[in-house]
């Protein structure tokens, strides 16, 4: 009989209700639930499938990821963000040294790409707990969340509870 360690992680030392959060508070738990890929309603559960599969929802406390449509954000803001200042830095390197072209094959190319979809998965969550966190809709989908949110508490009254097996 050992003893069994338990190890908590510090989001889950630190659980908060997202609704309730306000200014640089609501910015870093956006950025630590997208950047570890974890439910923007309670931090825990986990919010990917797959590599970049969105999971049907929360398995702690039961949020839908259905509200989530981050499209092409990933790719645009991995575009942005880390390719454009990749390439400004290939081609310093190019103009300032002139290395062979077997160089970029072997440092320019996997950096470029590496960096590229390493990037996408922590953006994509990051997009998808700012939806949620700021309650982002697009024009006209108003009565697609109120519908959700009565299927939701007709869950509830009927004891099913907001936890998906």
């Amino acid at each position: 009989m050992g003893v069994r360690s338990t190890k908590v992680s510090v989001m889950e030392q630190h659980v908060v209700n997202a609704d309730e959060l306000e200014g640089r508070e609501r910015w870093r738990w956006i950025g630590r639930c997208g950047l570890l890929g974890r439910c923007p309603r309670c931090g825990q559960g986990h919010m990917f499938a797959g590599w970049l599969k969105l999971a049907k929802g929360c398995e702690v406390c039961g949020l839908d990821y259905g509200y989530a449509t981050p499209d092409d954000g990933p790719a645009f803001f991995a575009l942005c963000f880390i390719t454009f200042p990749l390439i400004f830095f290939t081609m310093w390197v190019e103009l300032a040294f002139e290395p062979p072209f077997w160089v970029h094959l072997v440092t320019s190319g996997p950096l470029l790409i590496g960096s590229c979809v390493l990037g996408l998965r922590p953006l994509k969550g990051w997009l998808v707990a700012s939806q949620y966190v700021n309650k982002a809709q697009e024009a006209g989908t108003q009565e697609l969340f109120d519908e959700l949110e009565r299927a939701r508490a007709t869950r509830l009254e009927s004891g099913d509870g907001e936890r998906r097996g």
